[in-house]
């Protein structure tokens, strides 16, 4: 994958398969991401510490407009779950290292499209592409300890349990710690 510079045209959309798209983001998909944001605070914040700092759909734009400030080989993509055409959350890469062939997966969903099988499907399908397409050797996931339903992704994906990063993650209500999986190329199939 090559490119550069502060393009916002040409997303990348990979098919998961008949009901749901890893779409890349852009600037026009902020109002759709802020609307879910803004409408489940409650249920995001427990896991997301951005959401406080999330206040107006300009802080959504500046996120975007973020990624977007990078060269295209050193960014971290960010797709747009589309769940039967609707966004209903966004999946995207963190601490992406081209050099080591390495990255992390994040996640969030929306609650009402909770136990779908999307972001265990969404997942599959963005390590296939990291694998086979952006040459990456590792992913990970870091999930905090006591979020169960976000553990089981990669737990059903085959990703292997490397251990607890103590205190890990800043949330609201404190630092929690975190369970790290990683999956191989040569162990996904």
């Amino acid at each position: 994958m090559n490119g550069s510079g502060n393009s916002l045209t040409r997303p990348l959309n990979l098919l998961v398969d008949d009901e749901l798209m890893l779409k890349e983001i852009q600037l026009s998909d902020a109002n759709a991401i802020f609307e879910i944001i803004d409408h489940q605070r409650d249920y995001l914040r427990e896991w997301l510490p951005f959401i406080d700092y999330t206040k107006q759909i300009g802080d959504t734009r500046a996120y975007i407009f973020s990624i977007y400030d990078k060269p295209y080989d050193r960014r971290d993509m960010v797709f747009m779950l589309m769940y039967k055409g609707n966004v209903v959350g966004l999946m995207g890469l963190k601490g992406t290292d081209p050099d080591n062939h390495k990255t992390e997966i994040g996640y969030w969903l929306s609650y009402d499209m909770q136990g779908k099988g999307i972001v265990t499907r969404s997942c599959h399908r963005l390590v296939q592409y990291l694998f086979e397409n952006m040459s990456m050797n590792r992913v990970q996931i870091r999930v905090g300890t006591t979020n169960e339903k976000s553990k089981n992704i990669p737990k059903r994906l085959g990703f292997k349990l490397e251990g607890i990063e103590r205190c890990g993650e800043l949330l609201t209500n404190g630092f929690t710690d975190l369970e790290i999986y990683s999956i191989l190329k040569s162990e996904f199939s």
